[in-house]
């Protein structure tokens, strides 16, 4: 009678352990940089809206798990990740060799090209009006490496958020900003940004701009990787991805 008693007990506490590990499983928390319009933004409530936050709820709900998002300021994000603030970075993150280094990605979300933007009456007409000239980009991103290795006649300033280099560059404070082509043209569409026209596209770097954007994970995280990935295939087969990227831009935001 005691030794069915004493297996019940362990019986009843690794059931509740494997319940607790399956509860965990079921939830997610998404770490973003959320002042980077319109993939990912907060609204005047505190909502997390924007591209990139819908296609992270539409592949939490095709893994069916419940996700949370919380702000991270983006100097801070991979440090974060690694630290369990939270499972997984979504936010416009590109996939590049670097980055690799420290986290694992997920197939791509995204692939958007860089652009220079300058003011309406600018004099800047080329990339060759740049030399001398104040460039304004968000740190740590691929746009300001970008700038670093093929502008290099520019004077770079650097700035946490997208939106302190467009105040600046509102303001007159610097003659031009560097960025992906859908954030810029998002803003200079914008009555925030009706000072500012886009100058034109960059060509891709491969090394510096990656395969487009994706989900980072910790290194080693397979199985959450794996699983992301199969929910991009099928939120990209059932029309889903379509539905929310119609929502956003005219065009195919996934790219080639």
């Amino acid at each position: 009678m005691k030794i069915s008693r004493k297996f019940a007990i362990i019986a009843a506490a690794a059931a509740a352990l494997m319940a607790g590990a399956a509860n965990a499983a079921d939830k997610l928390v998404i770490g973003t940089d959320s002042t980077y319009p319109p993939f990912e933004y907060l609204d005047s409530s505190g909502q997390f809206l924007g591209f990139d936050m819908d296609i992270g709820r539409a592949l939490c709900a095709e893994m069916k798990v419940e996700c949370t998002f919380v702000s991270q300021e983006w100097d801070g994000i991979i440090p974060a990740l690694q630290a369990k603030k939270f499972d997984m970075i979504l936010s416009s993150m590109s996939i590049t060799p670097e980055r690799q280094k420290l986290v694992d990605f997920t197939d791509k979300i995204y692939n958007t090209p860089p652009a220079i933007a300058v003011a309406k009456d600018s004099a800047i007409k080329s990339l060759d009006d740049l030399k001398g000239k104040t460039l304004g980009a968000q740190t740590s991103t691929t746009h300001s490496n970008y700038a670093e290795k093929h502008l290099p006649d520019a004077t770079l300033k650097l700035y946490p958020t997208s939106d302190e280099y467009k105040l600046d560059m509102s303001n007159g404070r610097i003659d031009a900003v560097i960025d992906d082509i859908v954030v810029l043209k998002q803003w200079t569409d914008s009555k925030d940004g009706s000072c500012c026209k886009i100058l034109q596209p960059l060509e891709v770097d491969p090394v510096i701009n990656g395969e487009g954007a994706g989900i980072a994970v910790r290194k080693g995280d397979d199985a959450l990787r794996e699983k992301l990935n199969k929910a991009i295939a099928a939120i990209r087969a059932d029309g889903t991805y379509k539905k929310i990227q119609d929502k956003y831009f005219d065009f195919d935001v996934y790219g080639k």
